[in-house]
């Protein structure tokens, strides 16, 4: 602990291969917990309508031009073509990344982002990997059902098998969403694959005022120290943020609120020594703690027998 806080002072921070000014849209969500899974309607309505006032703000000068735009997971449901998005996108004039619940008749639903052009409209998307389990799936459904009749009215999505990275706004960007910010690997394979910024895109409104958009967000930061790259989250209903590679929160908002953030960002293709070793410092660390429980087994055995064998010679004497 005390070697990382000492190299602390030397994780770069700065642009390696140009920057970026990225902006969020943060529509804001009724605080009803999970009865807002039941709601798209409302998510995407808010999403939009803070699209129209940050394109206002941009039109006006208020605000720098980004040249990314990221709405939060989910805002919206796609089946298709979709001309409002496609005027939205086209009216802040950038490229913009959309959160979607993507539906396609006769398949489970995927929770998408999509890369969404100003011109030519949706392009890549990447399917989230990691599902929520008892949200965006029911693990052992049979047996959950005996316990409890929501999961009657929960269905699977289908999870994806890429890595979480898309290219926009011409460069290479990470994009895990939510609940995937927790999995080393989602991120460090986005980074090992060429993305230079971290995007993480998120719904917690399920969770109404507790910690845990507060708890994501210090994910976030960490994900940014361990890779060396900025980090954006752009939330339903908060919290949004920018921070920087090295872990500072530059600016954020407030939850169960519409507001939108414009920051500039760098853009970073260092590779950082937990890139490299990936889960190897894990099963290092596993190896040793089994190590360490062997040992102490074995040791208390002998420890066992020796004292077992001095009460023997106690007692003959």
């Amino acid at each position: 602990m005390l070697a990382g806080l000492a190299l602390w002072p030397t994780i770069g921070t700065g642009p390696q291969t140009g920057s970026l000014t990225v902006a969020t849209v943060q529509g804001n969500a009724p605080n009803a917990g999970l009865a807002l899974m039941d709601d798209g309607r409302t998510l995407r309505t808010n999403h939009l309508l803070q699209n129209e006032r940050l394109t206002a703000e941009i039109r006006s000068g208020t605000v720098p031009k980004p040249d990314l735009v990221v709405w939060p997971e989910t805002a919206t449901d796609l089946t298709g073509d979709d001309p409002v998005l496609d005027q939205a996108v086209a009216d802040v004039g950038a490229p913009t990344l959309i959160g979607a619940r993507y539906l396609v008749r006769g398949a489970h639903p995927e929770n998408v982002e999509v890369a969404w052009s100003p011109v030519t409209g949706p392009g890549q998307r990447y399917v989230k990997q990691q599902l929520v389990p008892f949200g965006e799936y029911v693990p052992a459904r049979t047996i959950a059902q005996w316990v409890t009749p929501f999961v009657d009215g929960t269905g699977d999505m289908q999870p994806g098998s890429a890595p979480a990275v898309l290219d926009i706004a011409g460069t290479r960007v990470a994009t895990p969403i939510c609940y995937e910010v927790a999995y080393d690997y989602v991120t460090r394979d986005a980074v090992n694959d060429g993305a230079k910024l971290i995007v993480l895109p998120t719904n917690n409104a399920w969770y109404g005022e507790s910690e845990m958009s507060y708890q994501q967000l210090a994910m976030a930061r960490l994900r940014a120290v361990e890779h060396s790259r900025a980090a954006v989250v752009s939330a339903t209903s908060g919290v949004s943020a920018i921070v920087e590679p090295d872990g500072t929160i530059t600016q954020s908002t407030s939850e169960f609120t519409a507001a939108s953030l414009v920051g500039r960002v760098p853009l970073r293709d260092t590779t950082t020594l937990s890139d490299r070793l990936g889960a190897w410092t894990e099963y290092g660390l596993v190896t040793a703690a089994l190590m360490a429980v062997l040992f102490g087994l074995v040791r208390g055995r002998r420890t066992r027998r020796a004292s077992a064998k001095d009460t023997r010679a106690t007692v003959a004497e």
